[in-house]
């Protein structure tokens, strides 16, 4: 959804991410595994056509995914689970939260997110 929030088509399935809260781009923007540079540069996806991450969020709203493979979290270290899950969760309740606001695409992410970026640039 990066282009002026017009969507994108979805890299992996084809159809089109039509709300932030579909948008694997921003969920991942939003909880820092992406840096605000690539945001415009980056191809979007369906938060569920990226089951690695998708399978993190716990959420009433979000119907499970289940990753398959060596990145399936029932594969992975249950304190790293937890932590991502929290992560996870935490930033698809943010999506939830943005679309009923009107904030700066620069206050998108969550609090410690946003903090990391300003002392990057040295504010």
């Amino acid at each position: 959804m990066a282009k002026c929030d017009e969507g994108y088509n979805c890299e992996v399935c084809g159809q089109p991410v039509e709300k932030l809260t579909e948008s694997d781009l921003y969920l991942r923007y939003v909880i820092g595994m992406l840096d605000p540079e690539v945001l415009h540069t980056t191809p979007e996806r369906h938060i569920r056509c990226n089951p690695v991450l998708a399978q993190f969020i716990v959420d009433e709203g979000f119907a499970p995914v289940t990753a398959e493979g060596d990145f399936a979290k029932a594969n992975l270290d249950a304190a790293f689970v937890a932590q991502r899950q929290e992560l996870a969760t935490r930033g698809y309740q943010r999506l939830k939260e943005l679309v009923q606001v009107n904030l700066p695409i620069v206050d998108y992410p969550l609090p410690e997110v946003r903090a990391k970026h300003a002392e990057s640039r040295g504010k």
